[in-house]
């Protein structure tokens, strides 16, 4: 098996090195998907001299099988379908509107805890990426792809210190460019890839999130 990351904050930074090509490029906005990603996304931008922001993804669970996402709903209003899954279940269109109105309202409960009231930062035209602790399935970051093109960025690129390498494949078909730092060939679970895998908490996004990142803004802290 291949070094762990100490944490996510060391995966970032190797992360970082893998994305070398991007510093300082006016272009490019770094996205973390919370909560994990957070810490990711911070070292990231900071390696890269990039503005950071947080992209929230909430999943939108099959009314029963809530484990089963006929959607997902994201930052800025954006609500993507599985119309596949709607379809062979006779999803109503009002069924779909509850549940996205519970799920809404969780969603803004954590854009207003994480951010406050900065807004979120204009995607448009610009290269994204967009980055979490790893890739497993790649449900989350998959409904954040589509969720984030709605905005109409020039570029998304998929950013992960460690991925499964059949999801970091299929996603080389979806985005412009994928940067997976290690594909092993058993996976297993994101954790196992860490030291210290401790869930991130709502305090520390919101922390990273206020921390300077750009080189302008140390130098005027």
């Amino acid at each position: 098996m291949e070094t762990q990351f100490r944490n996510r904050h060391d995966a970032g930074k190797f992360l970082a090195g893998k994305l070398k090509h991007l510093a300082n490029d006016p272009d490019v906005i770094v996205l973390g998907l919370p909560r994990g990603g957070m810490p990711v996304a911070y070292e990231i931008a900071r390696k890269l001299n990039a503005p950071l922001d947080i992209f929230i993804v909430r999943k939108l669970g099959v009314p029963i099988y809530e484990e089963l996402a006929m959607g997902a709903i994201a930052s800025g209003g954006v609500r993507v379908l599985n119309e596949e899954v709607v379809r062979k279940l006779g999803i109503t269109p009002r069924m779909i509107d509850a549940v996205a109105s519970e799920q809404e309202c969780e969603l803004e409960r954590r854009e207003h805890e994480y951010r406050g009231d900065r807004e979120p930062l204009d995607v448009t035209g610009r290269t994204v990426i967009l980055a979490d602790d790893g890739l497993a399935t790649g449900a989350s970051m998959r409904a954040a792809v589509q969720a984030l093109r709605k905005r109409n960025p020039a570029r998304i690129i998929v950013a992960v210190p460690v991925g499964a390498a059949e999801t970091c494949e299929q996603f080389e078909k979806e985005v412009d460019e994928v940067v997976c730092g290690r594909r092993p060939e058993h996976f297993g679970a994101v954790g196992e890839w860490y030291q210290d895998f401790t869930q991130t908490t709502d305090e520390e996004v919101s922390e990273l999130l206020d921390r300077p990142v750009l080189a302008h803004e140390h130098k005027n802290n």
